[in-house]
Formats: C-alpha cells, structure tokens, sequence
C-alpha cells in the first residue's frame, strides 16, 4: 500500500471531514491530547486502504495542559484546543453537550507507573471529569484509560471511579478493548467507561472486526516505510538512543501485530522488524492508526510522547459509531430504525 503525505494543505483534512455530514450531537473532549479519540469521533479519515466515515458528532470545545499536543490538534482537528491545566479552563467550557469524551491521565494507574491509583496527582484529575459532568449533564460520556485500572492492585480505584459517576445518575458501562480486534496494527489494551443518562438507551459496545487468525501484522502496516529516507516534515525521524533494558531491546516481529507504544519511549521505542533502527515516528503513528496526512507538531521527544499517549482513531470511531447508535436511538430519529448503523457498518475501501 502507498499513501501520498501531501494530499491535504494544512486544516483540508478537518474541512473535508467537517463537509462529509450534517453534524447532529454536540462533544466536549477533555484531556484531548493530539488529537485520536476526536478523530475517531469525527470520522472521515482513511488509514490502511479504508476510509472510516464521518459521524455526526460536532466537537465544540477541547483542552489539553501539553503545548506541542495543543498545536497538533489545531493543524489537524481544525479548530482550538484550550491549553493549560483543567481546573484553569473549566469555566470556559459551554454550558450544555451531549457528549462528553476525554483520557483522563494514567499514569498513577499504568503497570509502568507508580500505582498511587485515583488518589494520586495525575490520575486523580477525573475528578475534573467528575465535575464537568455534573455541570454539562451530557446524554452519555466516554473515558478512556489503561488496562491497569481493572487490575487487582486498582481494586480501589475503580470502585471510585465507577462510583462518583453513577452518583451523577449515569448507567455505567466499562470493558477492556483490545486494539487488534477493531483493526489496529498494535496489541493495545485500553479500557472504555462509557455512562448513559437514565433516560437514555444502554449503550451497546461495538462489535469485534478482527479475530487473531486476521490481525494486521507490523509488515501489513509498516511495509511501504521502508523505503522512505528520513524526513522531518511527515514525522519519519527515529531515535538514536542505545539499546536499553526490558522494552528497549523490543523487536517488532513482521508477522505480528506491534507491541503497545509508550509515551515515555525515547530509549523504549521499538526497533523495526527489518531496518537497523529504531521505529520512526510516522511508523509509530501508522501502527496508532493515526493517517498518513496528520501530521504532528513538535520535535522527536514531544511527538513519542503524543502518539504515545494518543487513543488509536480506529479504535475510538468504532467505540463513537456505537455511541451515535445509542443515541440515534433514544432521540426516536428516522436513522433510529436501523439505518444509522447500516450507513456505518461496512467501512469503505479506498
């Protein structure tokens, strides 16, 4: 497969994917990073030779605290991120939406991290979801965060978590989601909480894709990389680091889906399953699913840590596909018997 970098001029690709649909649900997003679960909800992107279409959610306001992700949102969601700490921004957000989306940080809750759980300084910001909940009173709401929240040792954490929302008078629904099986190339856990409102539909989550007899390998993804000499402009830049323990001696493996990317890589990143070096940064972000023409702001460290840190776009649209569902479903629109989702269940080859 080949992709042309320079198809779209800077903002095209949020124009074209704003004009693909009538927009119908309106989206908060906290903690937004770069920019991946906002493209997944808004769809109109193609990755790995199929487009993901358009959903009908209007993201109306956004934040994150990291500079560098701030301007990658920008160039490629097309509209403005608010840049600094939550609790600074809160006020500013709108008084009302239907979703609310957001990854409230992990690092307290990681495996790798340090396991202060919900109480410690980082992961302890849901609160800040918490309260914007509670002020917007959206239909539903998504956070997303690590596999290490359903782990023994966050026992804890989760029931508070888990708690504090429904005390909001949400449904709550959580699961583990495996990337793989919705089409990304990289064996990555990540766990969805999505609430409904009482008077909303359950939200139903969205069908597997992929089984491991059909998972897209590293080569499947990687493979038309290999002849692309460095360049900073599409993000094709590789760290020099030496090889370093546990992770940092990590090959990918041609015929299997990559290991999970990390936000603190520099020294981690994996080295590629043919080249002598480390993984580049685009070929990071294809195994994230991030398209070819969005384009990261930033120097090496900054944008490791943002694809790193980023939701899979793939994996997100097939999580938002099944929100705009639930939706669709409740407000008793003409797409609520069933055309919503035979418009979005096949995706399009491009």
């Amino acid at each position: 497969m080949m992709y042309n970098f320079f198809n779209y001029s800077k903002g095209q690709m949020a124009q074209n994917r704003l004009s693909n649909t009538s927009k119908k649900y309106t989206v908060v997003s906290m903690f937004s990073g770069c920019g991946g679960m906002d493209l997944g909800f808004s769809g109109g992107f193609e990755i790995f030779g199929q487009r993901y279409p358009s959903l009908p959610f209007d993201i109306i306001w956004a934040n994150d605290i990291n500079e560098a992700a701030c301007r990658t949102y920008e160039r490629n969601l097309g509209h403005y991120s608010h840049c600094g700490s939550i609790w600074d921004v809160l006020d500013s957000m709108p008084k009302s939406a239907d979703v609310l989306i957001g990854g409230f940080p992990c690092q307290d809750i990681s495996v790798n991290g340090k396991r202060a759980g919900v109480s410690g300084a980082r992961s302890g910001l849901y609160k800040a979801m918490v309260k914007a909940i509670s002020n917007l009173r959206p239909k539903v709401f998504v956070a997303e965060n690590v596999k290490g929240l359903l782990l023994k040792y966050s026992e804890e954490s989760l029931q508070k978590v888990i708690s504090d929302f429904k005390a909001l008078g949400y449904e709550v629904h959580y699961q583990l989601y495996k990337a793989v099986d919705y089409g990304v190339p990289q064996a990555r856990e990540r766990v969805f909480i999505v609430g409904t409102s009482r008077n909303s539909n359950r939200f139903m989550p969205p069908a597997t894709v992929r089984n491991p007899a059909s998972y897209m390998t590293a080569k499947e993804a990687l493979n038309d990389l290999e002849k692309f000499k460095e360049s900073p402009e599409i993000n094709h830049i590789w760290s020099r680091a030496n090889v370093s323990g546990e992770q940092g001696n990590r090959r990918l493996k041609a015929d299997k889906p990559a290991h999970t990317m990390r936000a603190e890589c520099h020294g981690n990143i994996q080295f590629h399953y043919k080249l002598p070096r480390r993984l580049s940064m685009r070929e990071a972000a294809r195994l994230q699913s991030f398209p070819d023409n969005f384009i990261f702001e930033g120097g090496l460290r900054e944008t490791e840590r943002q694809v790193g840190n980023a939701v899979p776009p793939v994996l997100a649209w097939h999580v938002a596909k099944a929100v705009s569902e639930s939706l669709s479903r409740n407000t008793g629109s003409p797409e609520s018997n069933g055309k919503l989702a035979k418009k979005y269940s096949v995706l399009q080859k491009v």
